[in-house]
């Protein structure tokens, strides 16, 4: 993702959501989103009126931020999904969770997806046996994503494997967290996913 100086507490309170953008401090009493529930700015609690399209732009950015995609990847993601046999929301849902930071991330190797995506350029992973440094990565089922020997000493992953507890780890993932080793058993299905997502909205978004 483009590079963002500011808080991104600032994107829950925007989207008056928690979107677990700072890892275990969003399971505290210091998450920004509970502590001011409210958009950001001097108008901030100001009672909005949102209009079709602005709730649909709303759920858009939502799902953006979540992920961390930029709107150019985003949009590709759409038609990608759109090309695809099924319903076109719960596809695009699944080519971003099968993203190779977002597996990361999912496994508990990482406490953010922002962290898992910069210890992924950073090359601390690998697939199938092999160094993959692309966050984009589209990962399948039967994919094997290891944390290599030399990286295991790194304190960011060491911490997030200690605090996963908090938020558990998905039941289509088979994580052996001892040997830093994770087993993609099956790509999410739509009742498994968070409820609060509407990927209808976004779809209708860019059907205009």
């Amino acid at each position: 993702m483009a590079r963002y100086r500011e808080s991104v507490c600032r994107f829950c309170r925007r989207e008056t959501s928690k979107l677990f953008l700072k890892g275990d401090r969003c399971y505290t009493d210091k998450c920004s989103a509970e502590r001011r529930n409210y958009p950001p700015g001097q108008h901030g609690q100001r009672r909005a009126k949102h209009t079709d399209y602005g709730v649909q732009l709303r759920e858009k950015q939502k799902v953006r931020r979540i992920y961390g995609v930029l709107e150019k990847q985003f949009r590709n993601y759409v038609h990608l999904a759109e090309k695809r046999k099924g319903v076109t929301g719960e596809n695009l849902l699944l080519l971003l969770e099968s993203r190779l930071d977002n597996m990361v991330y999912q496994m508990g190797f990482a406490a953010s997806r922002a962290e898992a995506r910069q210890l992924v350029n950073h090359g601390h992973f690998s697939v199938n046996g092999r160094r993959v440094d692309v966050p984009s990565f589209r990962t399948k089922p039967g994919m094997v994503i290891e944390v290599p020997e030399k990286s295991r000493q790194i304190a960011a992953i060491d911490d997030s494997i200690k605090t996963v507890s908090r938020r558990g780890i998905p039941e289509w993932l088979d994580v052996d967290v001892s040997n830093f080793r994770g087993i993609i058993k099956s790509l999410p299905t739509r009742d498994l996913l968070p409820p609060t997502i509407r990927e209808q909205l976004i779809v209708e978004f860019y059907s205009k």
